[in-house]
C-alpha cells in the first residue's frame, strides 16, 4: 500500500474523513471555531439573555391598572399587559362589529392611526372624560383637543377625518333630494353638523322651483352664544345659486334650542331681504343637543 493510499483510508480499510481544514485558509478554520463555539448543544434550554424591553409606568402597577399591570407568560418572563391589544381589538371590532364595544373601545381603533407602538386606552379616556361621549370628542375644538394629555395634530387629524365623513355622508343624503320627502334626513344631517359644535353656526340651504336642496353654506361662525347674520349676504347668495327659497339653520351651544327674542328678530329681517328679491324663507329651524325647534312648527313665522 502506497503512502497515498493510507491517507485516504483509515486502519480498517474503509475510506477516511478528509483531514479537518482541507482546503481552508487559517483565517476560515478560525471563522469555523467561532461558529462551533456559538452553537449551543442540542439538549440546551434556549433563554433570551435579556427580558423584552418596556418602561415601567404608573399603568401597569397592579393597582392603578385595572385587569392589567404586568403579565407573565408560559416561563416566567413579563410583559405589559396591553402587548397585542392593538391586534385583539381590531379582531373583535371585525368579527363582532361594534355594537357590543365601548366608546373608550372605538376611539382607541381610532387613535391607532394617530398614534404608533403606545397604549392609547388612556387618552381615549381622558377625551371622553373631558367631552362627555364620541359627538363631543369628535366636535371639540383643535384649541380643546389640543389641551388634553397625549393629544396631538395626528390626533385632530384623525378626529377632523371622522367628522368630514360624517358629514359627507349625512350630506350625501341631502343634496339634490326634494326636501318634503327628505325632511328628516335633513334634520338628521344638521343635527349632525352642528349639534355638538362649541359655537354657535348659522348655515343656508338653498332650493330650487321644485323645493329640491341645490346647496347648502355655512355662512357665518360666532361665538358660544352669538353669531353674526347679515340678510343683505343671504339675499346676494340665493340670487347668485338661482335659488327660489331657503331653509335657515343655526345650532344653541347651551343645548337648549327654544329661540331667542334675537333669533325672532334675525328671521324677520332675512325674510324682508329675501321678499324683496321673490324668495322664500321656508322655515328657520334651532338645533339643539338632543332635539330642535322649527320656526314654522312653533308659529314664529
Amino acid at each position: 500500500m502506497t503512502d497515498q493510499d493510507k491517507q485516504i483510508t483509515g486502519d480498517n480499510g474503509q475510506p477516511a474523513a478528509p483531514p479537518r481544514g482541507a482546503g481552508f485558509s487559517e483565517e476560515a478554520l478560525r471563522g469555523l471555531d467561532d461558529l462551533d463555539a456559538r452553537i449551543p448543544p442540542a439538549d440546551a434550554l434556549i433563554e433570551p439573555t435579556a427580558a423584552p424591553a418596556f418602561r415601567m409606568t404608573d399603568r401597569l402597577r397592579p393597582d392603578v391598572a385595572a385587569g392589567g399591570g404586568l403579565l407573565r407568560d408560559e416561563s416566567g418572563a413579563a410583559r405589559p399587559h396591553y402587548w397585542g391589544h392593538r391586534e385583539r381589538l381590531r379582531t373583535r371590532f371585525l368579527e363582532g362589529g361594534h355594537q357590543p364595544m365601548p366608546e373608550y373601545e372605538m376611539l382607541e381603533l381610532l387613535l391607532f392611526n394617530a398614534i404608533a407602538k403606545s397604549d392609547v386606552k388612556p387618552l381615549a379616556k381622558r377625551l371622553l372624560a373631558t367631552f362627555g361621549d364620541l359627538n363631543g370628542v369628535i366636535a371639540a375644538s383643535k384649541y380643546r383637543v389640543l389641551q388634553v394629555e397625549g393629544a396631538d395634530r395626528w390626533v385632530w387629524l384623525q378626529l377632523r377625518l371622522v367628522d368630514a365623513f360624517a358629514q359627507r355622508m349625512a350630506q350625501a343624503k341631502v343634496l339634490q333630494r326634494e326636501i318634503v320627502s327628505s325632511w328628516d334626513a335633513l334634520i338628521t344631517y344638521c343635527r349632525t353638523c352642528m349639534a355638538h359644535r362649541e359655537t354657535e353656526q348659522f348655515r343656508v340651504l338653498f332650493l330650487d322651483r321644485k323645493n329640491t336642496v341645490i346647496a347648502d353654506e355655512a355662512l357665518s361662525t360666532g361665538t358660544i352664544g352669538h353669531v353674526p347674520v347679515y340678510p343683505r349676504e343671504v339675499a346676494k347668495r340665493a340670487l347668485e345659486l338661482n335659488a327660489s327659497a331657503v331653509i335657515l339653520v343655526h345650532n344653541h351651544p347651551s343645548g337648549d334650542p327654544t329661540p331667542s327674542h334675537e333669533d325672532v328678530a334675525m328671521t324677520e329681517r332675512v325674510m324682508a331681504a329675501c321678499a324683496a328679491i321673490d324668495v322664500s324663507v321656508h322655515d328657520h329651524i334651532v338645533i339643539g343637543k338632543d332635539s330642535e325647534v322649527s320656526f314654522r312648527g312653533a308659529g314664529l313665522m
